[in-house]
């Protein structure tokens, strides 16, 4: 059985990407039963189409930027159809981590299921939503998954990108849940399996750089604070006033993150040109060198 991650990355992320890639294999007891690659946004025209276009999200209007931290999101439905609807796919954010080991999900019974993610929330009135920043995916049943089709018609006002990014339009019985840990949201402890840093604004590689993300939509019970939102954005700049990254609160984390990216570097992975120019683009927070100098080693 044909058997390969993909991660999904822009530039504002790729530095994440090329670790995220890296602990894939450097994590798992079978590295050569398995493919990584990487799904950049610059390799799929059809989203670039849409720069500058409104689009329908949480019942109201966006605009489609290229250059926002999560203009890969569309991406995480693309894996059936590049791997021609066969074999069996993991997918994952470019802030998504292995800790444990990746083979252990390709060989997961999914009981039938198409699909499985981990629960987005504990809230009972969400319960229904799965979070696809990791998905494992059965290619062969998810012939339906038309993502051009589907991302075009959130500019047509027939999709909601809310309901398209938590599975609402899937079907209940081509849905399996994983456990927490193969999706632990900014938390690394001995049951983690994928660590995701998915909390943007304490991104250890973006800490103390000006916010380059579009806030969620939170603001729907307070229609004078998304009214000044809006204005906010219209004569400052989508990304005006928003301050900075913050220090992530568990720095086991942040250690985590640079002491898989020396290793990266040690092994010629990624280049310390590529960090630089990476810290130039602001991409990367201007110390990262220097904590990766202090990192500790990652355990073996």
């Amino acid at each position: 059985m044909k058997m390969k991650v993909y991660i999904q990355s822009n530039e504002r992320q790729w530095l994440g990407a090329l670790a995220s890639a890296y602990s894939m294999k450097r994590n798992s007891a079978h590295p050569d039963d398995f493919e990584v690659e990487i799904m950049h946004v610059r390799d799929f025209p059809f989203l670039a189409e849409k720069e500058g276009q409104p689009f329908l999200r949480g019942g109201t209007t966006r605009v489609w930027s290229m250059k926002d931290l999560q203009s890969f999101t569309p991406l995480r439905f693309m894996p059936p159809k590049l791997m021609g609807h066969q074999g069996r796919a993991v997918v994952v954010d470019p802030d998504v981590f292995a800790v444990g080991d990746v083979y252990e999900l390709f060989n997961r019974d999914m009981q039938g299921a198409g699909v499985m993610g981990r629960h987005r929330s504990n809230k009972k009135e969400k319960a229904w939503q799965i979070a696809t920043s990791v998905m494992l995916l059965d290619c062969e049943k998810l012939r339906h998954w038309e993502p051009e089709r589907e991302f075009d018609e959130l500019f047509q006002f027939k999709r909601d990108y809310k309901d398209w990014i938590v599975l609402r339009h899937e079907t209940p019985e081509n849905i399996g849940v994983l456990e927490d840990e193969w999706n632990d949201f900014d938390r690394l402890s001995e049951k983690t399996k994928m660590l995701h840093n998915t909390k943007r604004r304490t991104q250890p590689w973006k800490t103390g750089l000006p916010v380059d993300f579009t806030p969620a939509d939170k603001l729907k019970k307070h229609p004078l604070l998304a009214k000044l939102n809006r204005i906010r954005a219209r004569v400052f700049g989508e990304y005006g006033l928003l301050g900075h990254y913050h220090a992530h609160p568990d720095t086991k984390q942040e250690q985590f993150f640079f002491g898989m990216v020396r290793e990266c570097l040690e092994n010629g992975v990624i280049s310390e040109s590529l960090v630089r120019d990476e810290m130039e683009q602001n991409h990367v927070r201007h110390d990262a060198l220097e904590l990766v100098e202090r990192a500790p080693p990652l355990a073996a």
